[in-house]
C-alpha cells in the first residue's frame, strides 16, 4: 500500500480527536508530545517510547509550517509530510498539526493527562515556554513529565550538518495532495503552444572566451592565458523570448539594442527562432555584452561592455506605444536593470499595459539590483531570494514569511520565489497552502539562464492551467534542464519531457 495512504488514518483534526479520547478526567490515560519534528531522530523515538509506556493513548502534535522559526529555510519538511512521518510509528496513536504559535491552546483544549517534554528541558529553572506549559497543565490537574536520558539530539544540528535530500519525496507528496500526475503534467505541456506572448526587457549577450592557462608573471601578480575560442549566447530578456518560442509560443520582443556586432548577432539568433522584434537604438548605448574568460573549469574574469544609464524619452515612448498596441495573451516584463526599467520609465510603461493582458514580472539581477515591488498586481512575479530580501530590507525571516511580506507589498496573484540550488518557494492568494519544490538538476554544468527558462515555462503553464503547482513544477523542470547545459540555451518541450520522465522514474524507484 502507498506510504501516504497507509498512515493517513492517524492524521486527525482536533475536534475529531477530542471526540475519540473524551474529556479530562478520562478512563484511558493520554499523553501529548509536541514539537516541530522536522527530522525524527533517535532521541524522539526514545521520547515516544517512554511516554507511550506512561499512558494508553499517545498523541503527537507538530507545529504548523507558518509558526516555525528555526532557520530561514525551515521547516525542511512540510507539515503534512512531517505528520505522516510521525504517524508511521506504531507507538503513536494520533497525530495532529497544531495551528498555533505555542502549544497552550492545544493543551487547554485537549487537557492531556501527561504533557511530555524532552530531557533537555528538565533544567532546575525551566525555560519560560516550558514553565508556561507546566502551569497550564497543572491548572486542570494534569502533569508534565520529562523523558530521562543523557544524550540530547537536535534536528537543527542534523539538518545543518548534513541536509537530507527529500526533494523527490516532497514532490511526490505535493502531487498526491493535489491529485496531479506526470501524465497530467505532460498534457499541460502540450497545451502551451500557439500562445501569443510579448516580452519587454534588456538584451544581454553572454560571451564565453575559452582559454588555456599559461602561467603567472614573475614581476607582477598577473596570470597569462591563451585564447582558444569564443562562444556567444543570447541572454537577458532575449533568451526568455527564445525559450518561449522553443515552447511553441508566438513571440514578440521589444527592446533596445545597437547596430554593433553583438546587436547583429542578436537579430540573427532571434530570427532563427522566428521571434518578431521591435528594436530601437540609442547613440552611445552598446548592446550589452558580458564576456567571461574561462580556463576550464574556472571562470577567471568577466568583462562587461554596456551602458546602465536610463533609456531616453524617445525610447520610453517607443516601448510605451508597442505596449499599448499589444494584442497578446501574455506580457512578460523581464528586468535586468540595464536601462529599460527605472523610476522614470516604469510609471509610463506600466500605465501603457492593456488591462486584460496576463501580466508577468521578473527581475534577475546579478551585478545590478532591481525592485520587484514596482510590478504591482501582476498575475505572476518570479524574483530571486536575494532581491526579495534586499527590497524588503529583511535578511533574517524564513522564506515563508519573506514570501508573505512580498505579497503584502506588491499584491501578485502568484509568487514563485527562486532559491537557487534549493529550488523555489511558491505562494498565491488562493487557499492553496504555500509549498516548496527542490531543484531537479543532477549534474550542474552552468546555472546561468536557469531563471530565464523557469520564467518562460512557468508563465505559459500558469496561463493555460491557472495552477501555481503545475506552473512551478514545469518551470523547475525547465530550470533544471538549463542547468545541465553549457551556456544559456533555449529549452524545448521535448527536453522538458525527457527530464520529466527521468524524475518520474526516480520517484517510482523510491516508492518501491
Amino acid at each position: 500500500m502507498d506510504f501516504f495512504k497507509k498512515y493517513s488514518n492517524k492524521l486527525i483534526d482536533l475536534k475529531s480527536l477530542k471526540a475519540k479520547v473524551k474529556s479530562f478526567p478520562r478512563k484511558k490515560k493520554l499523553t501529548l508530545c509536541h514539537g516541530v519534528f522536522d527530522v525524527v531522530h533517535p532521541g524522539h523515538v526514545r521520547h515516544f517510547y517512554y511516554t507511550k509506556k506512561k499512558s494508553d493513548i499517545l498523541v503527537v502534535s507538530c507545529t504548523a509550517d507558518k509558526f516555525i522559526n528555526k532557520g530561514i529555510y525551515r521547516p525542511h519538511v512540510p507539515e503534512k509530510l512531517r505528520a505522516l512521518n510521525l504517524a508511521a510509528y506504531e507507538m503513536i496513536d494520533f497525530v495532529i498539526i497544531d495551528n498555533n504559535k505555542t502549544s497552550l491552546n492545544l493543551i487547554n483544549f485537549l487537557k492531556p493527562d501527561y504533557y511530555a517534554k524532552g530531557f533537555e528541558y528538565s533544567t532546575k529553572i525551566l525555560p519560560k515556554t516550558t514553565q508556561d506549559e507546566k502551569e497550564c497543565v497543572e491548572k486542570y490537574g494534569g502533569k508534565i513529565i520529562f523523558t530521562p536520558g543523557d544524550v540530547v539530539y537536535s534536528s537543527s544540528k542534523i539538518i545543518n550538518s548534513n541536509l537530507p535530500n527529500l526533494d523527490l519525496e516532497k514532490l511526490d507528496f505535493l502531487m498526491k495532495q493535489n491529485k496531479i500526475t506526470f501524465k497530467g503534467i505532460n498534457k499541460v505541456l502540450h497545451r502551451i503552444k500557439k500562445i501569443n506572448v510579448h516580452v519587454v526587457g534588456d538584451v544581454i549577450v553572454d560571451t564565453h572566451s575559452k582559454t588555456s592557462f599559461i602561467g603567472g608573471q614573475t614581476k607582477t601578480p598577473t596570470f597569462s592565458v591563451l585564447l582558444e575560442n569564443e562562444e556567444h549566447y543570447i541572454g537577458g530578456a532575449a533568451v526568455v523570448a527564445m525559450h518561449l518560442s522553443s515552447a511553441g509560443a508566438n513571440v514578440t520582443f521589444t527592446s533596445v539594442i545597437s547596430n554593433d556586432k553583438m546587436g547583429r548577432f542578436v537579430r540573427k539568433e532571434l530570427g532563427k527562432y522566428k521571434v518578431k522584434t521591435n528594436f530601437i537604438s540609442e547613440k552611445n548605448r552598446p548592446t550589452t555584452n558580458k564576456n567571461t574568460f574561462i580556463s576550464s573549469p574556472y571562470r577567471l574574469l568577466k568583462v562587461d561592455t554596456l551602458s546602465n544609464s536610463p533609456i531616453e524619452e524617445e525610447t520610453i515612448n517607443f516601448i510605451s506605444n508597442k505596449l499599448k498596441d499589444s494584442k497578446d495573451d501574455i506580457l512578460i516584463l523581464s528586468d535586468f536593470r540595464h536601462g529599460i526599467f527605472n523610476s522614470r520609465s516604469l510609471p509610463v510603461l506600466l500605465s501603457s499595459i492593456p488591462k486584460k493582458i496576463f501580466k508577468v514580472g521578473d527581475s534577475q539581477v546579478a551585478s545590478r539590483w532591481g525592485n520587484i515591488t514596482e510590478f504591482k498586481k501582476f498575475d505572476l512575479i518570479t524574483p530571486n531570494e536575494k532581491e526579495a530580501r534586499f527590497v524588503l530590507a529583511d535578511q533574517d525571516s524564513t522564506v515563508g514569511k519573506l514570501a508573505g511580506n512580498l505579497i503584502k507589498k506588491c499584491y501578485p496573484k502568484n509568487l514563485i520565489l527562486k532559491l537557487g540550488e534549493r529550488g523555489v518557494f511558491c505562494k498565491n492568494n488562493t487557499k492553496v497552502q504555500p509549498f516548496s519544490i527542490g531543484s531537479f538538476a543532477n549534474d550542474v554544468i552552468d546555472p546561468v539562464g536557469a531563471g530565464d527558462a523557469m520564467l518562460a515555462y512557468s508563465a505559459l503553464t500558469l496561463y493555460v492551467s491557472k495552477s501555481l503547482i503545475y506552473s512551478s513544477i514545469i518551470g523547475s523542470i525547465a530550470a533544471a534542464a538549463e542547468c545541465e547545459l553549457d551556456g544559456n540555451v533555449p529549452i524545448s518541450v521535448e527536453k522538458i519531457i525527457k527530464k520529466m520522465r527521468e524524475i518520474e522514474e526516480k520517484v517510482n524507484l523510491f516508492k518501491k
